[in-house]
């Protein structure tokens, strides 16, 4: 099993931008699919963004050509950079990581957009 530990969350500007990263440990992190996923408040969890292992992306139409998904499997990280950053992608964030149909989450990390 992997365990995933989120970090770079805060409060920025509508228009700035954050980079948020996911640190795993404990199993071959290379072979996951590891995705971003958020829960504003009073909301569900929603999907924001996935790479898989072999590099290929998707995102949710919310932040299509805002975010960006990127891992560095050298160091079993995986980040979002948040670009344009509004109001609405205030949320909690948390890091997924799936592989062999298990789902692992971070802890969470709190994004808030506000002037």
């Amino acid at each position: 099993q992997v365990q995933l530990v989120e970090s770079g969350g805060g409060l920025v500007q509508p228009g700035g931008s954050l980079r948020l990263s996911c640190a795993a440990s404990g199993s071959i992190f290379s072979a996951y699919r590891m995705g971003w996923y958020r829960q504003p408040p009073g909301k569900q969890r929603e999907f924001v963004a996935a790479i898989t292992s072999g590099g290929s992306t998707n995102y949710a139409d919310s932040v299509k050509g805002r975010f960006t998904i990127s891992r560095d499997n050298s160091k079993s990280t995986v980040y979002l950079q948040m670009n344009s950053v509004k109001p609405e992608d205030t949320a909690v964030y948390y890091c997924n990581g799936y592989l062999a149909l298990r789902n692992y989450w971070g802890q969470g990390t709190q994004v808030t957009v506000s002037s």
